[in-house]
């Protein structure tokens, strides 16, 4: 079984983002780059399928600039077996990255695609879902456990009310959330072993896939800085703050 695993390159959750003086968007020059976390997991879950004997290759895809050959790189040491890189210096959005994943899902032929249910720069958590809506594929999203049964996958997914069990007829599409697994760490053997594995190129164009976006980005802002707090010398201060300033009760 073929296990396709779509990643990000997003800024390190560890660096404090900053705005662009333009507010045209975030500044990046000399920022720390790293792969997303919520792709981590989904990197770990399709090698732990690969160990368990389940999944028989496991290939990682990004969309991005050349740059992003350093988290394939990365995923290629946590345990994936080849890489591919659609090499695009444009902004995309979900939809037109969930095309170009869709052109790779038709080439590539996978029984199981496992992203991550969002990526913390954009937060959108759209991809997964239109990845679905264009394969026709099912889909289980925000998997907090996965097992493969035969040609069925049961998903266990995280909603308001506590935790729902779905089966999956393969292939299927499966978006992860927090509480899956814990990724490893990469060893060193490892990394030096991905430097070898295989790691192809393509462009939209040869999937012949247009990128155009309708979506526009009209400014970037970081958000508001919070007020110091106040101390109050009795409950009844405290009271009277809460009523005729804050106006809570």
């Amino acid at each position: 079984m073929k296990v396709l695993v779509p990643v990000k390159r997003v800024v390190d959750f560890n660096v404090k983002v900053r705005v662009k003086a333009d507010n045209s968007g975030v500044d990046l020059a000399n920022v720390k780059m790293a792969l997303n976390p919520f792709c981590e997991i989904a990197v770990e879950e399709a090698v732990r399928l690969k160990e368990k004997g389940t999944a028989t290759e496991v290939v990682v895809i990004t969309v991005g600039s050349s740059a992003a050959q350093e988290q394939l790189r990365t995923a290629l040491a946590l345990g994936a077996d080849r890489a591919i890189l659609v090499e695009s210096a444009d902004e995309l959005n979900s939809l037109a990255v969930a095309k170009l994943l869709k052109a790779l899902v038709d080439k590539e032929q996978p029984q199981l695609v496992i992203l991550g249910k969002q990526a913390i720069d954009s937060d959108n958590n759209q991809t997964g879902q239109m990845l679905g809506a264009l394969t026709g594929f099912a889909q289980g999203t925000f998997a907090s456990k996965v097992e493969l049964a035969g040609d069925k996958v049961n998903v266990t997914r995280e909603i308001d009310g506590g935790l729902q069990t779905v089966a999956l007829n393969l292939p299927a599409i499966v978006t992860t959330d927090l509480r899956l697994n814990e990724p490893r760490y990469a060893s060193l053997p490892n990394i030096m072993k991905a430097k070898k594995k295989p790691l192809d190129v393509v462009t939209p164009d040869a999937l012949g896939v247009s990128t155009a976006s309708t979506v526009k980005t009209l400014k970037v802002e970081a958000p508001a800085a919070r007020q110091a707090g106040i101390k109050v010398k009795s409950v009844a201060e405290l009271v009277e703050k809460l009523k005729n300033e804050a106006k809570v009760i």
